[in-house]
């Protein structure tokens, strides 16, 4: 009996397969733009599962045969209720769905149904609306989705105005941030006081930080997947803004209406032109100067309804000028990314979409110096050919299986440096550029298995593998070349693999309250290591080689997720674990020096990470935003560090509050706030003082034994959006934003002032906190038509 049991076990899925049913298949769209929905749901009234549209608003779902009532539903837009006869295959509907219009617009954290946290698998994943970006104060005036994400439980930023995110304990390099399936690898403007992403050019933004699906890879921490806009193929439209210290222009439309669109998104900023009236031409410093811009740029073409071709790239430059005519010194220092990606979509039929990308990646860093007939110049940066092939199949109701694999080709330019005087050309020995391939196949299930349970399953296999050219040098003591091994042109050098099983399972409890966990392992092929404590340019992104192992992680990770008030308020608890081997630091007393490969100065050791996360968000109503807060603990433990000792992690801190408020006053006004709180960042200080030979020594405390203050800080901001002129298409408002509200005195840094003498007993050293940013007041203009 109990063979019997078994054997009808495994052949009831076969059974109810095999039962005739038919599908409908098409993509979900913005009836006034064209663009498509990314997230967005069906379901069939009635029935509680549903199916959600993929990256490209495609979407498949496959019934018994019947008369259905669907619901297409996207927050900010309304429902489309349709009935369909589904009674054959050839069916193919597209749904196009219509912004919500209201006297109080709803600002949101999530693209999804309401109760999307409760029913989905996926932990730990965030969806941000343009809108609800936009809706946050905003550093003088820029918008800033990074800013908004450091907002996010278990996301810290790096310190006052930086870019940088921290997520569950790790490094910024461990963070997976693309631009339309191109990797970025350094989001910062103005040394990381800015990010590079132009708010006007995107559409959505996706963080995940806990769970990470098996189509995703080589980082430990999370992913950020930014897509840009497609570009509105029904009619053209223009929109930008004039900032305090920048201004952004849009302008998208249709190429060929309702099958081919455009959008072009510039941003620059004039700091240089503000700072030139200040410095007379009679300065020594005249000529010095700062800026940056950013270019976005997109088309898409539909061939058939099957076949769709995307083009997108962006150009990005900080360039930053000065100029000491007294010391007839000029320095130059140009840094940014370049991103290009082509795209083909491709319905095979109605339950299989594929998606093949191209990808060229180009990221670099050069210091130019001239004094005099003597110039200098620093190079490095890093450059990626890639090629991806990705599947979506709806093999039948319940699973939504994704497939693909990945290829890439690196190139890693280290500081290398060459120089001239006269005619003489000045070519040290640098440190080698560094070639690899890294290649991933993947394969995932997100199987709903009941009303109570969905998994989402997948498996990862990643392999990297350093390549010729390159010579592997034996040295004395003294670090002289003694001799090498010549490796010639696509080589293997060195060789690393392994696979990365990804697991999520959902229990409901009831139609508002769910539990989840999720189990990951993950593996990290390229490393950025620093000295800094925020991305910066000059930072060193290195690959995985004979010497340098990948990092690896398993986290573990376990909520309960609940809603109120026919979710109104969203909210859930989540805990987890994260181990992280492999993890890289510069060895004690390293100073930077160019002209050597810096692994030869890498230590080793491992690190781990474990806390709470508690979110609370209110999605409806005049008054929206949310509350999150982060209990955690993150250690880093290396044999030749702190004496072998754990240390606390630079970023570690205890608690960490953000507190986010919108609130619709009128047609016309709209307020919201911001107020975060963090513990200090741990700090390795200076903790006795010395005169040898009449000279200041000092001795350093154990790594980040002390703390720096607190850091907290309260935003404001005000949008006016004037009465529309009935005889005007433009649309125009105002944002009066207040950053550090209360002028707090935030630290940056920490120094060490010495007065007096050493001989006669008079020394005083006294420790000093530098704070750059007090209350900073700002309004933007921003239109649109």
């Amino acid at each position: 009996m109990r063979k019997l049991s078994t054997l009808l076990l495994f052949l009831l899925p076969l059974v109810t397969v095999a039962q005739t049913k038919y599908t409908l298949s098409g993509y979900i769209k913005d009836s006034l733009s064209g663009e498509t929905l990314i997230g967005a749901t069906i379901t069939v009234k009635g029935q509680s599962r549903g199916i959600s549209s993929n990256q490209y608003g495609f979407y498949s779902i496959t019934l018994l045969p019947g008369n259905y009532t669907l619901v297409c539903s996207y927050v900010g837009y309304q429902p489309k209720v349709v009935t369909i006869d589904l009674s054959s295959n050839s069916r193919q509907f597209n749904f196009e769905v219509l912004p919500k219009i209201s006297t109080a617009q709803e600002v949101i954290v999530t693209s999804k149904r309401r109760d999307a946290n409760v029913k989905n698998a996926q932990m730990g994943r965030f969806t941000l609306s343009q809108e609800q970006i936009k809706a946050v104060p905003a550093f003088l005036g820029e918008v800033d989705l990074l800013k908004t994400i450091q907002l996010l439980p278990g996301v810290r930023n790096a310190g006052e105005g930086s870019a940088g995110i921290y997520v569950r304990g790790g490094g910024p390099d461990q963070n997976l941030i693309m631009l339309d399936d191109a990797v970025v690898y350094n989001t910062g403007h103005l040394f990381g006081f800015f990010s590079i992403f132009n708010s006007d050019a995107i559409k959505n933004t996706t963080l995940i930080k806990g769970g990470m699906p098996a189509q995703y890879g080589g980082r430990l921490s999370s992913v950020l997947d930014i897509s840009m806009k497609e570009g509105n193929n029904k009619q053209f439209q223009m929109e930008g803004g004039i900032g305090l210290i920048a201004s952004r222009f849009s302008i998208q439309g249709p190429i060929k209406k309702n099958k081919a669109s455009f959008i072009l998104s510039a941003r620059r900023t004039y700091i240089d032109a503000l700072v030139k009236p200040a410095i007379s031409k009679t300065s020594q410093f005249y000529g010095s100067g700062y800026y940056f811009y950013d270019l976005n740029a997109k088309v898409n073409y539909q061939f058939s309804q099957k076949d769709r071709l995307y083009l997108s790239g962006y150009f990005g430059r900080d360039v930053f000028d000065f100029v000491n005519g007294q010391r007839s010194l000029n320095v130059n220092i140009p840094w940014g990314n370049a991103t290009g990606t082509l795209r083909w979509n491709h319905v095979f039929n109605k339950r299989l979409f594929g998606n093949t990308t191209a990808v060229y990646n180009d990221y670099n860093f050069t210091f130019k110096a001239a004094q005099n007939n003597f110039t200098v110049k620093l190079a490095s940066g890093i450059r990626d050919l890639s090629l991806k092939q990705d599947f979506d199949l709806y093999p039948f109701t319940g699973h939504k299986v994704k497939f693909g694999a990945l290829y890439t080709y690196h190139r890693f330019t280290p500081s290398v440096v060459s120089g001239q005087q006269d005619s003489v050309v000045f070519k040290p020995n640098n440190a080698q550029i560094k070639y690899a391939h890294e290649a991933a196949v993947y394969i995932q299930d997100d199987w709903e298995i009941n009303d109570q349970i969905k998994v989402n399953a997948g498996i990862r296999y990643s392999m990297f593998q350093q390549v010729g050219p390159f010579k592997i040098y034996k040295t004395d003591a003294d670090g002289n070349r003694l001799d090498s091994t010549v490796y010639r042109n696509g080589q293997p050098i060195k060789t690393y693999g392994g696979f990365e099983p990804r697991l999520t399972v959902r229990y409901a409890l009831d139609d508002e309250t769910s539990l989840k966990a999720s189990v990951t392992r993950n593996l990290q092929y390229i490393h950025l290591v620093s000295n800094a404590g925020t991305t910066l340019p000059t930072d060193l992104w290195v690959p995985s080689t004979y010497k340098v192992k990948p990092q690896i992680s398993w986290l573990y990770a376990a909520g309960l997720f609940k809603n109120f008030k026919d979710n109104m308020f969203e909210t859930s608890v989540e805990v987890y674990f994260k181990n992280m081997e492999n993890q890289i630091e510069y060895a004690e007393g390293y100073t930077p020096n160019t002209l050597e490969d810096t692994e030869n100065f890498f230590t080793f050791g491992r690190g781990w990470s474990y806390g709470t996360e508690l979110f609370v968000n209110k999605t409806k109503g005049r008054l929206t935003g949310w509350v999150g807060y982060t209990l955690s603990w993150t250690w880093r433990k290396f044999p030749q560090l702190n004496f072998g000792e754990r240390y606390a992690a630079k970023y570690d801190r205890r608690n960490d509050l953000s507190v986010v408020a919108v609130y619709e006053l009128s047609k016309k006004w709209r307020l919201s706030g911001t107020f975060v709180y963090g513990s200090g960042n741990a700090a390795t200080l200076p903790q006795r003082f010395y005169i040898v030979g009449g000279v200041l020594s000092q001795e350093y405390s154990r790594i980040n034994q002390y703390r720096l203050p607190a850091y907290h800080r309260l935003d404001f901001a005000a949008t006016l959006t004037p009465k529309k002129n009935a005889n005007r298409k433009m649309k125009t408002e105002w944002v009066f934003s207040i950053y550090n509200a209360y002028s707090r005195q935030n630290p940056y840094f920490i120094y060490f002032d010495q007065t007096g003498n050493p001989l006669d007993g008079s020394l005083r050293v006294q420790g000093k906190q530098v704070s750059i940013f007090p209350i900073i007041p700002a309004v933007t203009w921003n239109f649109k038509f």
